[in-house]
């Protein structure tokens, strides 16, 4: 059987465990809260946002407005765009994420009065420019329907945590880029409805959000692991998205969340690893936490305002050191 080259990273590992436990959180915070308002609201987020990613310059407001059925002052390619959108998504709970046939159903109604030939495959050679150099060359169109094959039979055969086969099969699809337009907007939408296998809730948990607000980084990931031929750093940067996206969509960061000792999850992690290694440094702490290095160091520098630890030493020989939590 075809397996997409991929590794899964101790990062990857460690995101694994911490998306599963905020999954119970976020779904506990939703079912507070007025569901069906939730649901339309985060709704919106995600066809906004996934749009916008793809250049559309449509408001959120005005995304609610066409989904209320009002009349929007707009290019109208624009609002085709948010009016396909929203059928398409619309049909999340009747999409087989193992179907090749509903991809191409998905993508008709994605992409319907926008381009030639919605819901066929790529009859031509396709790229990704920044500016007039060559990001990206996509495999020749003949090659597209034993590659999108061979992708599907692997992600309904495969072992790998749905996480991982979710990040893998989007990338995948960039990079086959099976379609003339619209390949983007698919590959989010099918990463949803792969997760969706796991877990109900990501069929209303807007990570296209959170991707928007980080698309530089989004297209980074993609292009290192294109560059890599492997794609573990973009299971890594999706990974770190998804938990985003739980973390602030239940109106929670990993800031706000404290315990009886007065600290947050993230914080009580990385003090953790501090016990088991003092002389861990802020780019190993980010690995084995599955977060950032800014994060870490973020992390690192509010525990020593608290008075938690103690730096000792130099940065390249020191070590920290972990006052009594009883005393504070």
């Amino acid at each position: 059987m075809y397996k997409p080259p991929f590794t899964v990273s101790s990062k990857a590992i460690n995101l694994i465990a911490e998306i599963s436990s905020q999954i119970e959180r976020y779904t506990i915070n939703m079912e507070q809260g007025d569901l069906h308002k939730l649901r339309r609201a985060n709704r919106i987020k995600t066809i906004h946002s996934s749009l916008a990613i793809e250049g559309n310059n449509l408001s959120e407001g005005e995304v609610q407005a066409i989904l209320n059925g009002k009349k929007v002052v707009a290019p109208l390619k624009e609002i085709q765009e948010v009016r396909n959108a929203i059928k398409t998504y619309e049909l999340f709970s009747k999409l087989n994420p193992f179907s090749v046939q509903d991809l191409l159903l998905a993508h008709k109604t994605m992409m319907s009065g926008l381009i030639d030939q919605p819901g066929k495959f790529r009859k031509g050679g396709v790229g990704v420019f920044e500016g007039n150099k060559p990001i990206h060359i996509a495999p020749a169109a003949e090659r597209v329907k034993t590659l999108i094959d061979d992708l599907f039979n692997w992600l309904k055969k495969a072992d790998d945590h749905l996480l991982i086969r979710s990040c893998v099969f989007h990338y995948e699809l960039e990079f086959i880029h099976p379609f003339v337009d619209g390949n983007g907007r698919i590959g989010r939408l099918w990463q949803s409805l792969i997760l969706g296998q796991l877990n109900s809730v990501f069929e209303h948990l807007p990570v296209e959000n959170i991707v928007y607000a980080n698309q530089k980084a989004y297209y980074q990931a993609i292009n290192k692991s294109s560059n890599l031929g492997n794609s573990s750093p973009f299971i890594d940067y999706m990974l770190e998205e998804i938990l985003s996206a739980l973390l602030c969509h239940q109106g929670k960061s990993n800031e706000e969340t404290l315990d009886e000792k007065g600290l947050n999850t993230q914080q009580d992690k990385i003090l953790g690893y501090l016990r088991a290694n003092r002389h861990l440094s802020a780019a190993k702490i980010a690995e084995e936490a599955g977060i950032s290095a800014r994060q870490a160091e973020r992390i690192l520098s509010d525990l020593k305002k608290k008075g938690i630890i103690l730096r000792v030493g130099a940065n390249r020989n020191g070590y920290w050191e972990i006052v009594d939590l009883q005393k504070h």
